[in-house]
């Protein structure tokens, strides 16, 4: 007996077992919106009524997405807590109804499960995941700002015990298959094609019994109110009190323990409402609303629109050192073959044993298996003379920051590679009009400029220069969208967009330690704001050098930034280069712990600054609104969502805050610009605002004159 709806497929299986799939027509995802529901209503009405049935397999006819979760826009577009509640209790009442079936239930899991997708998955008796790098279960909300509330927060504490819980939802981790199963989160992996297989013996092995709940001690106390203790502790150390969905969700699962299941969920329910309403929230899910704007991203190429763009199977990457061992390890850990060029076998070797560890690391976090990292490892060839590049299909250029040096590599290489080969460079602010004057053909020059460390960091600058085709932009961009990071594009300029907003802050902190304010109330400061490092540790970990080189390259083609002091050139005239070396602002111990370097003492005045948290923060905060909001003035990017989406993305800043456009929105521009004067008459020319800000502080309104999602 098969029964088919919109979205939904239902079919008997060995004359007693029920098959429900979801396969949302014309969409590559499934997502449980009202129709879903609508839908999974009348299918639960069968199957509970149903005579004969012994057991039901949910799975997704989807080749990457099991069930992507809620439709988010659902909960946006309307923040009435009433309409919200009555969402979370339909979602609530139905998975309800899949776990009180009659009957063993299973979940075939294939492709990515998370938030709603996975409660589904928890109402089941058992769970089944396919040995496959797309399939992973998790609870992201709390990196949107709320918190599992179809019955995640109550199910899953009991299925794998309180610790192993808090661990997935406060952190919002996506949990690979084996993880997955090591920790109990589903019970059998297999082969796609052995799922259903899998999942009927199960079924037939359990007799027709519902799964028994586990007893885990550790979900008593006083296990329990410890795990809670030590869980807040570590909390209030990582979120400063800034991200309330963590607490709300360690206080709701912690709750779970001891509250019968429907206290539970009312309980859930509650706490979710009152963060969906919160600012927070609201700004956490605009940031994903960002994330799926630069997945779609695309340019106009006109004459050129017909032309195929063939996929890149093979990439030469210049440079071995840091960024190009980072870039080659991720390129060969997603198929592609990868030319691995550097100057002689010593830089290669040191690459290459870069991409080791990298590719080590991955395997201890079930990132991929050994059999896939030597794989990835074997597809880049490592070489130091000229060889045949007839079969590259892209070159990307990642040597050091000399503009000579790379105009050198981009001329010389040229005339070797097919006319249809792309050049793209990885500088961080070099002028890629600049170097595409080297070349005889420079609208296929462009920057390709991924962050540093390059496994972690989603964001890549595409950047644009006046001779770039439209062709070789939109080639890049659908290159790094098939390697799994985000673009923004940006127009050649000084800095490009999240440099040049960031540095200007790196300066600044340096300015407020010579003056006498203490490095540990200078980097607090930032924390407390949001940032996920202090500025001064930060230019520690880029690297003292890297960041001077970084601030002399745009003080020459900005002059509005002022003149940077001497502290960075004395602290490497003593060979303090930042963590790298093991000495900067702080000192690095064998261990990896910082401290304070006791040394610094004498790059400050004898006499302290007077410490005023405030003024420290709005030194360095507004200087980077004011620094972001020039850069949208002179269009190096078309829209205050691509300033905050860069600086979120490529440094952190402050999600919960939507970034530094959307920060200066809340705060009130006429705020900002009143500040930005008292800076300017009290600190120095550079907190001048920018026209930009003038203007819309005499004209009212904002960045953002009405709220679009994204």
């Amino acid at each position: 007996m098969a029964a088919t709806s919109q979205y939904l497929k239902r079919e008997i299986i060995e004359s007693d077992i029920a098959l429900l799939t979801f396969d949302r027509p014309e969409s590559t995802a499934n997502i449980f919106d009202q129709p879903t529901f609508d839908e999974l209503k009348e299918q639960l009405n069968f199957l509970e009524t149903e005579k004969g049935l012994r057991g039901l397999i949910i799975r997704s006819a989807k080749p990457k997405i099991y069930v992507a979760g809620a439709d988010l826009k659902g909960f946006t577009a309307d923040l009435n807590p009433e309409r919200i509640a009555v969402l979370i209790e339909q979602g609530q009442r139905t998975f309800d109804r899949i776990s009180n079936l009659p009957f063993v239930t299973v979940a075939a899991i294939h492709g990515v499960a998370l938030g709603g997708g996975f409660e589904i998955a928890l109402a089941c008796d058992y769970r089944v995941a396919s040995l496959d790098s797309r399939t992973k279960v998790g609870f992201p909300e709390t990196m949107l700002g709320i918190l599992p509330a179809w019955g995640g927060s109550t199910r899953l504490p009991r299925l794998i015990g309180f610790q192993k819980a808090l661990d997935a939802i406060l952190t919002g981790r996506q949990f690979p298959t084996k993880l997955a199963a090591k920790l109990g989160m589903v019970d059998a992996v297999t082969y796609p094609e052995r799922m259903i297989g899998v999942a009927t013996g199960l079924i037939r092995k359990s007799d027709g019994k519902k799964r028994a709940p586990r007893q885990l001690l550790v979900n008593h106390p006083p296990i329990s109110k410890l795990v809670k203790s030590e869980a807040e502790k570590k909390l209030k150390a990582k979120t400063r009190g800034n991200y309330p969905a963590q607490q709300k969700a360690l206080d709701v699962v912690f709750a779970s323990l001891t509250l019968p299941h429907e206290q539970s969920l009312e309980n859930e329910k509650n706490r979710f409402v009152e963060l969906a309403l919160g600012s927070e929230a609201q700004n956490l899910i605009r940031v994903f609303f960002m994330q799926e704007r630069a997945k779609r991203l695309k340019v106009d190429f006109g004459e050129s629109s017909g032309v195929s763009i063939k996929d890149v199977r093979k990439c030469m990457v210049i440079g071995a050192g840091l960024m190009g061992a980072g870039i080659a390890q991720w390129l060969s850990a997603r198929g592609i073959r990868v030319l691995l060029k550097d100057i002689g076998p010593l830089p290669l070797a040191k690459g290459m044993q870069s991409i080791n560890k990298l590719n080590r690391e991955a395997v201890r976090r079930y990132v991929f298996s050994e059999n896939e990292a030597r794989t990835a490892y074997d597809r880049i060839v490592p070489v130091f003379e000229d060889v045949p590049l007839s079969d590259i299909d892209l070159v990307i250029e990642a040597a050091v920051e000399e503009l000579e040096i790379k105009k050198k590599i981009f001329a010389a290489l040229e005339g070797r590679i097919s006319p249809e080969v792309i050049i793209a460079s990885n500088t961080s602010a070099l002028s890629i009009d600049e170097m595409a004057g080297s070349l005889q053909h420079p609208d296929r020059m462009v920057g390709i400029h991924f962050f540093n460390p390059v496994h972690r960091m989603q964001l890549v600058e595409i950047v644009r220069g006046p001779k770039t085709s439209a062709l070789t932009v939109e080639r890049a961009l659908r290159f790094v969208k098939s390697i799994g990071k985000l673009p923004v594009l940006v127009k050649d300029s000084p800095g490009f967009l999240v440099n040049r907003v960031l540095l200007p802050y790196m300066v600044e902190a340096a300015r407020l330690f010579r003056e006498g304010h203490r490095l540990a109330n200078i980097d607090s400061v930032m924390l407390d704001f949001g940032m996920p490092m202090g500025p001064l540790r930060l230019t520690d970990e880029v690297g003292l050098d890297v960041a001077a080189h970084v601030v002399y390259e745009l003080q020459g083609r900005l002059a509005h930034l002022g003149q940077l002091d001497d502290t960075l050139e004395r602290m490497m005239a003593k060979g303090w280069m930042g963590r790298k070396s093991g000495k900067g602002f702080y000192k690095y111990d064998t261990g990896g712990n910082e401290s304070p370097n006791s040394e610094l003492g004498s790059f400050q005045p004898a006499e302290p600054a007077l410490q005023n948290e405030g003024d420290v923060r709005d030194r360095l905060v507004l200087i980077m609104v004011n620094e972001a909001a020039r850069a949208l003035e002179e269009q190096v990017v078309e829209a205050a969502e691509d300033i905050d989406f860069g600086m979120i993305m490529g440094t952190g800043w402050a999600p919960f805050r939507g970034g530094p456009l959307r920060f200066a929105d809340s705060l009130g521009i006429a705020t900002v610009v009143s500040r930005l004067k008292n800076l300017q008459a009290r600190v120095g020319e550079r907190f001048a605002p920018c026209a930009l800000l003038s203007e819309m502080a005499e004209k009212g309104g904002g960045f953002y004159h009405q709220d679009r999602g994204a």
